[in-house]
């Protein structure tokens, strides 16, 4: 019987940053996996070449049986399911190491029933290997499709846990020109705007109002530390859970702009404390101090408490 978690279990899952590695280099893998990131993205689909798909996927397996990755979160990212070799990530790895896999990412979900396909073959492989934890998954938005239909993406099957914006192949999709991915250039300084602040929106609260994790995609500039971290409070400050990383560089701005600040977690517990005292009184929303706190700022209160009791319990 399979046990999937609860929406709320999912939602304050400490995903900051989640660092993206090629399959196909061992070195890295190993490397990854002693990061500081909060999860690593082992990728079976672009940094792996057509001819390296086989070898990488050994690599996968030989990673996830041998090797300690401690709290971070093991996932991997498959080939999309227009391709060959996207039911050969999920046989050959799952029914060897399935165990041992904590997510999959699927990339460039078009439809609910993309989902909904790997699900079902997940359900046959744990049931045939008597696995009774479920390998939840993340669903790439990264197509005009996937933001046509997010709604449905995100409450397509018990398994997801997160939605993730893929900034490069959307841009792609719309044919909207973009220099670099991640990274503001000429085009963004004519749009009288966020040129992406539609899909990011659209992937926050589809994902929030299914109980979802979010993260914003990754920052193609690997000397540009300033406009990593304004990219990420620009992520954050709309509500994302996180931010990919693509190079190990990235993790510290990341894992620092997505933890609450000393002064956000010292208002939380405030809150979550007068809230106790206003409990116990027979009180709903309560005073504290000026200011009135109802049911939004508590459950604000309590996402960011548990976030650093995460955060704490990593040992930063």
């Amino acid at each position: 019987m399979l046990d999937y978690p609860g929406q709320a279990d999912r939602a304050v899952q400490l995903e900051r940053s989640a660092l993206f590695v090629p399959a196909s280099r061992w070195p890295m893998i190993e490397k990854a996996a002693r990061s500081p990131a909060d999860a690593v993205i082992i990728d079976l689909e672009d940094a792996v070449a057509p001819s390296e798909k086989e070898q990488a996927r050994a690599n996968l397996v030989r990673a996830l049986r041998d090797l300690d990755f401690g709290p971070r979160l093991r996932i991997y990212r498959m080939n999309s399911l227009d391709t060959p070799f996207a039911y050969r990530d999920l046989t050959e790895v799952v029914e060897v190491v399935g165990d041992r896999v904590d997510l999959i990412l699927v990339p460039k979900v078009n439809s609910p029933d993309d989902l909904r396909f790997v699900a079902r073959l997940l359900d046959q492989i744990e049931l045939g290997r008597s696995q009774t934890r479920p390998i939840g998954l993340e669903a790439q938005i990264e197509t005009a499709n996937a933001f046509l239909y997010a709604r449905e993406i995100a409450a397509a099957t018990p398994r997801l846990e997160a939605l993730i914006y893929g900034p490069g192949d959307y841009a792609a999709a719309l044919r909207a020109p973009l220099a670099s991915i991640g990274e503001r250039d000429a085009h963004d300084e004519l749009y009288p705007g966020h040129r992406w602040h539609a899909i990011m929106h659209t992937i926050v609260a589809a994902a929030r109002a299914n109980g979802l994790r979010c993260l914003d995609g990754p920052f193609a500039g690997l000397r540009a530390p300033e406009e990593l971290e304004r990219a990420s409070r620009t992520a954050r400050a709309m509500g994302f859970d996180g931010k990919q990383c693509i190079h190990p560089a990235q993790i510290a701005i990341v894992n620092r702009v997505f933890s609450p600040p000393p002064k956000e977690v010292a208002w939380a517990e405030a809150v979550m404390r007068a809230y106790a005292q206003a409990v116990a009184q027979g009180r709903g929303a309560f005073n504290l101090d000026g200011k009135m706190i109802d049911g939004a700022n508590i459950r604000m209160a309590q996402i960011i408490v548990e976030q650093q009791r995460k955060i704490q319990a990593r040992g930063e």
